[in-house]
């Protein structure tokens, strides 16, 4: 039989902690105090106001209201959670290599394109936008590489590409970049 220690321990082990930047959590922290002290008593302010107008079971505007609270409740306790657990990372990297918020330009061997891609932290990534997360399988592929180096974007076990780094623009982190809503 299988203590709980061990099984907690385990747990423990597997737990995967978000790398972010001082930035990062700057931003959280702002979004947190914005919406303790300014969203949460406007809602509930409408949660009180839809409830005076009668039955519960037919009053949509009060359910609608109920409903923005539990997200922004989610929300502060995913905000706080990603404040106590995360790792404060360093932006700075090698002059020649890839590293956080720098824009890669790349070719795609099977596709003959180029593209261009910045890569961020998980929190601020925006895959419309072309900024993408380190974490992601491009994003791995590239840290660390230099122009000129031919890297292997594994997708899963199945799907794979190579791509070659043409070029790397040295970025920096700054506030321009907005975390992830929802």
């Amino acid at each position: 039989m299988v203590s709980m220690a061990i099984i907690l321990l385990s747990l423990a082990v597997n737990i995967m902690y978000d790398e972010l930047t001082e930035i990062d959590i700057k931003k959280m922290k702002e979004e947190l105090e914005y919406r303790i002290t300014k969203v949460r008593p406007e809602i509930l302010e409408e949660v009180k106001l839809t409830r005076s107008f009668g039955d519960l079971s037919e009053n949509a505007e009060y359910h609608a209201a109920k409903r923005e609270r539990g997200k922004n409740e989610s929300r502060i306790r995913y905000l706080r959670n990603m404040i106590k657990t995360a790792v404060i990372i360093d932006t700075e990297s090698d002059s020649g290599k890839v590293g956080l918020f720098d824009t890669i330009t790349y070719y795609i061997e099977e596709d003959d394109c180029e593209e261009q891609v910045r890569i961020v932290t998980s929190l601020r990534r925006d895959p419309f936008q072309k900024i993408i997360s380190k974490e992601s399988p491009l994003g791995s592929a590239l840290m660390g590489k230099s122009v000129g180096d031919r890297v292997c974007v594994k997708i899963d076990d199945s799907y794979s590409y190579y791509v070659v780094i043409r070029k790397i623009e040295k970025g920096e982190d700054d506030d321009s970049l907005e975390i992830r809503k929802f």
